[in-house]
């Protein structure tokens, strides 16, 4: 077996994985399909983007619980863009923490938040990495000559 036939199988096998533990759902499929061509890195700008706004996002979070007063709703509006976020890319890992998030908001539940928040900081920081281990192994299979299977 080739080194192109063999990247092509890990990077199957590994996008499998990414989907069957929950990290990734079909909104990533579907934007993978909008890649073509003319916009050869459209997913990689994609994600990025959501890597910037979801840093950001994170760190809004901090600064907000850290408030003597809690603005509850300044959370949950910090919170609706970071799910809406994940959301557009297929991070369900993220998206799912997030709405449990959002219900703690609602409840002005300062203890589940502050916990949320490291959850999803956590689960923020898998994806992240699971994505950039993807990438480095597409950017592998092309410099091998060799094309992105089709999910």
């Amino acid at each position: 077996m080739d080194s192109v036939t063999q990247l092509q199988g890990q990077l199957v096998d590994y996008t499998t994985s990414l989907f069957n533990e929950g990290y990734l759902n079909d909104q990533y499929t579907q934007l993978q399909q909008l890649q073509d061509e003319s916009n050869p890195d459209f997913v990689v700008e994609v994600v990025s983007l959501f890597f910037e706004d979801s840093e950001r996002l994170l760190n809004e979070l901090d600064r907000a619980l850290d408030q003597q007063s809690l603005d509850f709703r300044r959370v949950d509006s910090h919170v609706h863009q970071l799910k809406g976020s994940s959301s557009s890319i297929g991070a369900q890992r993220v998206q799912n923490v997030c709405i449990v998030f959002r219900n703690f908001c609602e409840a002005q539940n300062v203890e589940g938040c502050l916990q949320c928040l490291q959850q999803v900081r956590h689960e923020y920081s898998l994806v992240k990495n699971k994505l950039e281990t993807l990438f480095k192994l597409e950017q592998k299979l092309l410099a091998a000559r060799g094309s992105i299977p089709t999910q």
